[in-house]
């Protein structure tokens, strides 16, 4: 089989390969699929260069990365039903704390993390609903339900922000978002009630504005440590702050005392560890979503596997209006 492949840490065009590898063989309780699309993700971007926390040096031989894929089972091991055979599906945590990832034509992984795709979704959408969709999911409805409430997202164009837009918008909350204002346009569409520019000096005023001078219930935060005197301003009394990133300040200042007199929750998001409960009710919110078709997926581009450098040169790039895939073979029937 074609893999992607990287045999130490450091720059996509130094690092990435396209190898030929042996083909793998499901393990009992594994499925073994025929990678259609894998996803390329900021985390995997991070890992190319400097490895997962944890891990020490460089863990093992070579790196197929990537933690979301789509594609179709074609075999499974011992104690996996035969009628799994044939079944479209999508991947969650393909690499995480392991060697072979989805960047392959071919992966095996526990029966479990091949997630039986919805009946008319695509591929290409399966291979975005790992890391953004799981994420998106659980920051909007791991405390509970939103119907009622306000749901202030932070950065709404990003692949997971302008998923949380629709999904706490079908939760039947108030949603106000904040983005560039190029794409407020597109966060509109998405369903957003409110859109503001993130960089605005007086934001916690118009937010406190838009949601008629009253304070937000939820806050699903791209930038914590940027943006956590704002949060702090705007959250309400028992408000959950859900955080599922803070990129530009690792190290944030945390303005405690008006968060303790408020309350507030903070959700500190890493998508890999759900618990199994967690993540089997995050999935099943997901598809009802999915199969009400209250979800759109932008997708900026589809790279060849040849390609997987650029691939990850624009993941690192920033800027994107929609999700980075790459192609690992011909194409499969939906």
């Amino acid at each position: 089989m074609k893999a992607i492949t990287y045999r130490a840490f450091g720059a996509a065009s130094e690092v990435l390969q396209l190898e030929d590898l042996p083909a793998p063989q499901p393990a009992a309780g594994e499925v073994l699929v025929e990678v259609a699309f894998t996803g390329v993700n900021p985390s995997d971007v991070k890992t190319r260069t400097r490895g997962q926390p944890g891990l020490s040096g460089f863990p093992w031989d070579y790196i197929i990365p990537h933690s979301d894929g789509s594609g179709v089972i074609s075999a499974v091991g011992e104690g996996v039903s035969s009628s799994r055979i044939g079944e479209r599906v999508w991947i969650w945590n393909g690499q995480f704390r392991r060697s072979c990832g989805t960047a392959a034509q071919q992966i095996t992984l526990p029966s479990e993390q091949a997630v039986t795709l919805p009946d008319g979704v695509s591929l290409e959408v399966g291979a975005i609903l790992g890391i953004p969709g799981l994420t998106a999911c659980y920051a909007v409805f791991g405390q509970g339900e939103v119907a009622g409430k306000t749901v202030l997202v932070q950065g709404g164009a990003g692949t997971v922000g302008i998923l949380a837009v629709q999904l706490a918008k079908w939760g039947g909350a108030h949603v106000i978002a904040t983005c560039s204002p190029r794409a407020d346009e597109r966060v509109l569409a998405a369903g957003a009630d409110v859109v503001l520019d993130y960089r605005a000096k007086d934001l916690a005023e118009q937010i406190l504005q838009a949601n008629g001078a009253n304070p937000v219930d939820l806050i699903v935060e791209v930038e914590f440590g940027l943006n956590i005197e704002t949060d702090s301003h705007v959250i309400a009394e028992n408000g959950c702050i859900a955080a599922y990133g803070s990129a530009q300040e690792m190290s944030p200042n945390l303005p405690f005392l008006p968060l303790l007199f408020k309350a507030v929750r903070l959700e500190i998001i890493l998508v890999y560890l759900l618990t199994a409960v967690e993540r089997t009710a995050t999935i099943s919110r997901l598809h009802a979503a999915l199969s009400a078709g209250a979800l759109r997926f932008d997708i900026e581009k589809v790279y060849k596997i040849s390609e997987a450098c650029l691939a990850h040169e624009a993941v690192e790039a920033g800027a994107r209006e929609g999700a980075i895939l790459i192609q690992m073979g011909e194409p499969l029937a939906d």
